[in-house]
């Protein structure tokens, strides 16, 4: 059960049909052709489509209650079907309804904010917190105005820890959607390039991540890279945690050790020394465990939880996912999402895998980088050394990466393809049992049907 019917005319209260107020919602739905037995359907008007359109679908599927924007004309149906409240705007009476279930609730809430990072950094979240608590956190992409405010009302009333991933395009989205979670802690993972074509420049991106700071808790944390010279002024704010290989820190990382499936490294924090292991390859990725831990101990989770959480991490799709390819060589598909600052991490864990003795970097165009977009495409190159053997690019902006690196003058051999089929001609006469492709680009490009044909288990 989420709520009762008497409860959201507390919020609600200007109704069309019966109401019973003793009715239970069990989920919240925007989607019509869903099951919707015991759900709320809520109609959102986008740009190019109006839900309410199909609010008859909803029914016939179970919906028992919609909230319905006045100014739409309610169906010609009987209304001891389902009850109507009646709102002002749809998509801002979910985000509404969100803040007041979250606060019906009241769970422990961990915002989490960035350019690079969030998915991996809130999956560790959750792995860790779950170890003691009763956590819920965003699932998939439901990140955004809408996705947020769904994931808060898909937790149970019996939550005590709630895990949200907060992405943005522009200014005010990250304030919004702090509104409504009211985090008592929030995490910015880094400041990298991401949507530079909006917000202008990196200072930009700094002043629109601060925004989840807008709906912290007067006594909340914010736990920050401490070694990112833009947020170097809040290091020694009384509410802010840093984290970063810098002995400047408030929990510093040291001694990182990169293995063949795992990552070991320790955290110094204060006089205490303690070493963890994650089952991810990069330095970048000991940030995001360093955040996870930070909050672990302001909530009283042992150490030992914290690494049994961390080791029981399941990894989202398409983020340095390791597949068997052909000639029993090894992939990875890390190309969910890109900048160049995640591109070149990523770069930098494949040299050093030490154990592949040829080394393929595969590399698409990079999103929303606006007039800059050649100048950051060609920085890429500067990690682009041995022991890369090969470096592969595809896309219009990426032939700027593979331009730089033949400028370079490094021993990599370098080529830009324009069709996808050459490509992947070219990769399968390079591979063999001692060869790691990685594959790395914006989720627009959709790398996974590169891929597709050299995976073996499509072969």
């Amino acid at each position: 059960m989420l709520f009762k019917l008497g409860w959201l005319k507390s919020i609600f209260n200007e109704t069309v049909g019966i109401l019973d107020e003793e009715m239970i919602i069990e989920r919240v739905i925007t989607d019509s052709r869903e099951e919707a037995t015991n759900c709320l359907f809520i109609p959102i008007v986008g740009d190019n489509f109006d839900a309410h359109d199909f609010v008859n679908q909803a029914i016939d599927n179970g919906a028992r209650a919609i909230l319905w924007q006045k100014n739409r004309q309610l169906p010609e149906i009987t209304y001891d079907d389902a009850v109507f409240f009646l709102v002002d705007d749809t998509l801002e009476a979910l985000q509404e309804l969100a803040k007041a279930y979250r606060n019906k609730v009241n769970p422990t809430v961990i915002g989490i904010t960035g350019s690079n990072g969030k998915t991996t950094t809130k999956d560790l979240m959750y792995t860790v917190l779950k170890e003691k608590y009763v956590t819920h956190a965003t699932k998939g992409n439901y990140n955004n105005h809408i996705g947020m405010p769904l994931t808060i009302l898909s937790m149970s009333n019996d939550v005590d820890m709630l895990v949200l991933e907060m992405g943005m395009n522009d200014f005010k989205e990250i304030e919004r959607l702090s509104h409504i979670a009211q985090p008592d802690y929030a995490i910015i993972t880094n400041i990298g390039e991401s949507h530079i074509e909006y917000l202008g420049s990196r200072e930009g991106i700094k002043r629109a991540k601060l925004e989840i700071s807008e709906g912290l808790k007067a006594e909340g944390k914010l736990i920050v890279d401490g070694d990112e010279r833009l947020l170097k002024d809040m290091i020694n704010q009384s509410n802010v945690i840093s984290c970063g290989v810098e002995e400047t820190n408030d929990i510093q990382i040291t001694h990182v050790d990169i293995k063949e499936d795992e990552t070991s490294f320790q955290l110094k924090d204060e006089e205490e020394i303690k070493t963890f292991v994650i089952p991810l390859l990069g330095r970048h990725h000991t940030y995001n465990a360093a955040y996870c831990y930070a909050i672990a101990k302001q909530l009283n989770v042992s150490d030992e939880c914290i690494q049994k959480g961390f080791k029981s991490l399941k990894v989202t799709g398409m983020r340095f996912e390791m597949l068997e390819g052909l000639n029993d060589s090894v992939l990875i598909n890390d190309a969910y999402n890109a900048s160049p600052t995640s591109m070149k991490a990523t770069i930098n864990v494949v040299k050093e895998m030490k154990q592949y003795e040829k080394k393929i970097i595969v590399l698409g165009d990079v999103f929303e980088l606006g007039d800059q977009s050649e100048l950051l495409h060609r920085s890429i190159a500067d990690v682009i050394l041995k022991p890369i053997n090969i470096l592969f690019t595809y896309g219009d902006q990426a032939k700027y990466i593979s331009n730089q690196a033949s400028t370079n003058n490094t021993e990599v051999f370098v080529k830009h393809f324009s069709s996808e089929e050459a490509l992947v001609e070219a990769i399968k006469k390079e591979i063999n049992e001692q060869t790691l492709v990685l594959f790395k680009a914006s989720r627009g490009m959709a790398f996974e049907t590169i891929i597709s044909h050299l995976e073996m288990s499509n072969n």
